[in-house]
């Protein structure tokens, strides 16, 4: 079963992404951040992924 959640995942990964770039668009301005695109939304995304996996995975052995 755990290769059809990676699969589920996957949709969600690319959504996470837009809705990185476009809440950023909006708060980026404000504080005087420059804006990104959406292949670094998704890298910021699959580096938040990668560091927060292994924590959810620990929370879930119980």
């Amino acid at each position: 079963m755990g290769y059809f959640r990676i699969l589920a995942a996957i949709p969600g990964f690319f959504l996470s992404s837009l809705f990185l770039m476009l809440l950023w668009d909006v708060i980026a301005p404000k504080i005087g951040l420059v804006d990104i695109n959406y292949v670094t939304s998704m890298l910021i995304t699959i580096t938040l992924w990668i560091a927060v996996a292994p924590l959810a995975a620990v929370g879930k052995k119980k």
